[in-house]
């Protein structure tokens, strides 16, 4: 723990709010960020997964761990493959959820403002049991993407066609590489040091309250605010009022 204080000092820049596909720019979603009142802070991942998922759940966990501003320590699920929300953590789902068109979700709950109140990862196993997407790449790369998502982290490069960049935060449709995108990179590091440079006045991680929740359909994500034609990553904005709001990251199959 101190030595991760003593990084994140070192480390620590000034957040920014640029919402960009570039590899060497930020690539913070939207600036959404857990509030806390120190740093480094611990997030809970409930698992909620079939034991195929498991072990790659833990990867994604030791991988983002090694961050200066963040730990995260995997826990008993409080959810179930509908993958309701728990407020001040994520929780983490699996299911044949069926032949809707995405690989995996990622949704953040936002308190007023940019502060995540909770969070949720599904992986679709209607996809993932077929030959294309049943590797363990494919499942690391997905897995590891979809958390750092949960964390503020939007991808560095939405372009399948382009060469990997090494980190599971690049869309790609071939995450063993060369370079494989399985697991975080030091751009990633970086940018949740930038985001998490700056402490809040009260926290959301722990928080005990009511959240929404949205489902797993297109018909429950709200409004479609950002598209890539490249790789077809869509974002949704479902709006509840009085501050508010759901967003989810939908990954889509090929």
């Amino acid at each position: 723990m101190r030595m991760k204080l003593l990084a994140a000092a070192l480390t620590a820049a000034a957040a920014t709010l640029t919402f960009t596909t570039s590899a060497q720019a930020s690539h913070s979603w939207g600036g959404y960020h857990w509030a806390r009142t120190s740093s480094p802070f611990t997030l809970k991942l409930g698992d909620n997964l079939s034991s195929g998922w498991k072990s790659y759940l833990s990867t994604a966990s030791s991988d983002w761990s090694s961050s200066a501003v963040l730990d995260t320590t995997v826990v008993t699920g409080q959810s179930n493959s509908a993958c309701r929300a728990t407020s001040g953590r994520v929780e983490v789902c699996n299911s044949t959820y069926g032949s809707n068109g995405w690989l995996g979700l990622a949704s953040i709950s936002l308190s007023g403002g940019t502060h995540i109140s909770s969070g949720t990862v599904q992986v679709n196993d209607t996809y993932f049991n077929t030959s294309t997407y049943n590797t363990a790449a494919y499942r690391t790369m997905v897995m590891c993407q979809e958390v750092g998502h949960t964390f503020g982290l939007d991808h560095q490069d939405t372009n399948q066609t382009n060469a990997n960049l090494g980190t599971c935060m690049d869309y790609t449709n071939n995450p063993s590489g060369p370079p494989s995108n399985l697991h975080p990179n030091s751009h990633d590091y970086s940018q949740l040091s930038s985001i998490y440079s700056h402490l809040d006045s009260t926290g959301t991680v722990g928080l005990t309250k009511a959240v929404p929740a949205v489902g797993n359909s297109k018909a429950s994500w709200g409004k479609r605010m950002e598209h890539s034609d490249e790789s077809g990553v869509d974002t949704y904005v479902r709006d509840f009022g009085k501050g508010e709001k759901v967003i989810t990251f939908v990954y889509w199959a090929n």
